[in-house]
């Protein structure tokens, strides 16, 4: 039994030695999650001749398929179909400034916490007196709840303010009413 099991692995061991003894230095193991597997690099010889060039006249259709690097400037008109209103303020008269996003949207976002059952409306992007545009905030929101007190939250150093409950629509139209 013994003999047996040594004549089975010293078959195996010269099948295998002749397996390795046939492959060619060159070619690696089809590692396809390593560097390794790549292909060497070759000498330049073998590689075929390409013309580099700055400017080609082909650049323009490429150009037109990439986004743009920016968001350009809405075109000025009196009525938009969609709503949206361009922002008009500078922020000297009340002493605040709310900052549109890069898309031109009013930075008023909601938060839903705890399975949705919490909800805080965040103005963002604020500049300038924040603790008059909170009390301006606070006297809409209590206005749209009929009298109600609400909870706010200032983030000056972040310069947000946090309301407690769903009012994006509510601030939205009266930041945009103010210039903003």
């Amino acid at each position: 039994m013994a003999a047996s099991i040594k004549l089975m692995t010293q078959t195996l061991l010269q099948r295998s030695l002749t397996k390795l003894s046939q492959r060619s230095l060159h070619t690696q193991p089809a590692i396809f999650s390593s560097f390794r597997s790549s292909r060497q690099v070759q000498p330049l010889e073998q590689y075929p001749e390409v013309e580099v060039v700055h400017n080609p006249p082909e650049w323009k259709y490429v150009e037109r398929l990439l986004p743009p690097q920016t968001v350009p400037q809405p075109v000025a008109k009196a009525d938009y179909p969609s709503g949206w209103k361009p922002q008009t303020a500078d922020g000297n008269s009340d002493g605040y400034f709310v900052a549109r996003t890069k898309n031109h949207m009013v930075p008023v976002y909601l938060h839903t916490r705890h399975r949705g059952q919490r909800r805080i409306t965040i103005v963002r992007r604020i500049q300038g007196d924040i603790w008059r545009l909170e009390r301006e905030v606070r006297d809409v929101v209590e206005r749209a709840r009929n009298g109600k007190l609400c909870a706010t939250r200032v983030n000056e150093l972040s310069g947000q303010i946090h309301v407690h409950g769903d009012y994006v629509d509510v601030l939205r139209e009266h930041l945009k009413s103010k210039g903003f």
